[in-house]
């Protein structure tokens, strides 16, 4: 059973808006890839994880503040006698350990998944404890990339390889687990102190005068869109959506760059492009918000 469902982190969202209304500087596009890269194998995780037919609660995507130190959870998984942890790893190519430490390919240092799933477990053992509870924790790495190769790795290491994945997912399946209340009561205190990451923090800076106006495709985001009465086309992938889903998806992505404007007629005509009804776009807004004063003076909430 999922108790806590994966969602995208607000961060890569906002990230995922400014790409493309603005020219990312090169340290943030490397860090948006790496973002995106890793939901993505996250999202190939959860896929096989809602799979488990056995007794379980999974947790997904946990951030926790304990002893000073904030530490993340990918997966986890609550069975009977054990809470599986699981640090995902989408990484593409060959990397190599030597020395004690991990390497791609080209001999570039990388953070060691390693050194991250034990600081997390360690961290994750102690906070169980300061709460009372006595359970077992069992933690790996989870490889989760069809074309990731690594040599040279520890024998005995916590490490499920993708040709692995299939059978961890077996076993944890043949595992005897009965949940009970105990377990549902730990789950939920685990999902209450849970924090949220600020997504705004170390944000490239942005203006509202620097983005780049207009509608984009729902699916490539593309800015090649056609609007045929009550419908946009994408030209790129012909992705068809409609106008109104696509005039509140605009005043989406102003709340979530600007939080502080006021969402206007105009302000919403002038994100979409300067192209379009405004009496269109005003019987959208009027339609899904409530219109806070008059004239010039109005605005939706």
């Amino acid at each position: 059973m999922i108790k806590r469902p994966l969602t995208k982190p607000l961060k890569l969202i906002l990230l995922e808006i400014l790409n493309k209304r603005m020219d990312l500087p090169h340290d943030q596009k490397l860090y948006y890839s790496q973002l995106k890269k890793g939901y993505e194998g996250e999202m190939m995780f959860d896929a096989l994880t809602e799979k488990l037919s056995c007794d379980c609660y999974i947790l997904n995507g946990l951030r926790f503040e304990f002893n000073n130190t904030t530490f993340q959870i990918d997966s986890m998984i609550a069975m009977q006698q054990t809470l599986y942890i699981n640090e995902v790893k989408n990484f593409e190519g060959d990397y190599f350990y030597k020395n004690g430490k991990f390497y791609s390919r080209n001999g570039s240092e990388r953070k060691d998944p390693l050194v991250q799933l034990e600081r997390s477990s360690s961290q994750l053992r102690q906070l169980l404890h300061h709460l009372g509870y006595k359970i077992k924790v069992e933690s790996y790495v989870v490889h989760i990339n069809p074309e990731f190769t690594l040599y040279q790795a520890p024998l005995d290491a916590p490490i499920i390889f993708p040709t692995q994945i299939n059978r961890y997912i077996s076993n944890l399946n043949r595992i005897p687990t009965i949940l009970n209340r105990k377990h549902e009561i730990l789950c939920d205190k685990l999902i209450s102190l849970h924090v949220e990451e600020d997504p705004y923090a170390k944000l490239p800076p942005y203006k509202y005068g620097g983005m780049r106006k207009g509608f984009t495709c729902a699916i490539c985001n593309s800015f090649a869109i056609s609007v045929h009465g009550q419908h946009c086309v994408c030209e790129d992938c012909g992705h068809v959506e409609n106008v109104e889903s696509a005039v509140l998806r605009i005043v989406w992505e102003i709340k979530m760059l600007f939080p502080e404007l006021k969402i206007t007629t105009n302000l919403v005509y002038d994100w979409y492009g300067g192209v379009g009804d405004k009496k269109r776009i005003r019987r959208i807004l009027g339609k899904h918000f409530r219109l806070v004063g008059a004239h010039q003076w109005a605005y939706f909430e």
